[in-house]
């Protein structure tokens, strides 16, 4: 009976092992949300939004352009999952440059990207 016991809580703590390593994988998305306002301060809608990797950052940020136009609430929302599974576990920040661009208006803004988090920023069109 006590090599039995003993069989059952090897059993157990093993499974118990492998389900703390699984728990540790971190599935949240990443993503960049940038809203974009007009000069009085009015969400704008269909304007196009582009993110360019920053390779003078500290740390470098790989090559990237994404382009998304702004939806009904004002914001372009990128996906950035692709970006962080090509650039390894070890790269988890990444910096952009953002260009908002109307026909008649462009803008620009920075802005700071980690993996596993949405990053948002706000940036306005001149008058």
């Amino acid at each position: 009976m006590n090599n039995t016991v003993k069989k059952i809580s090897l059993f157990i703590l093993v499974c118990l092992s492998i389900g703390f390593v699984q728990s540790c994988k971190n599935d949240d998305p990443s993503a960049i949300k940038i809203f974009v306002r007009s000069a009085s301060n009015e969400l704008v809608e269909g304007c196009k939004v582009v993110i360019i990797g920053d390779p003078d950052s500290n740390p470098v940020t790989n090559t990237f352009v994404d382009t998304v136009v702004t939806n009904g609430s004002g914001f372009a929302l990128f996906n950035m999952q692709t970006y962080y599974d090509a650039a390894g576990e070890d790269n988890t920040v990444a910096y952009f440059d953002i260009v908002a661009k109307t026909s008649t208006k462009t803008t620009t803004g920075y802005i700071r990207s980690r993996a596993h988090t949405t990053a948002v920023e706000t940036v306005y069109l001149p008058n």
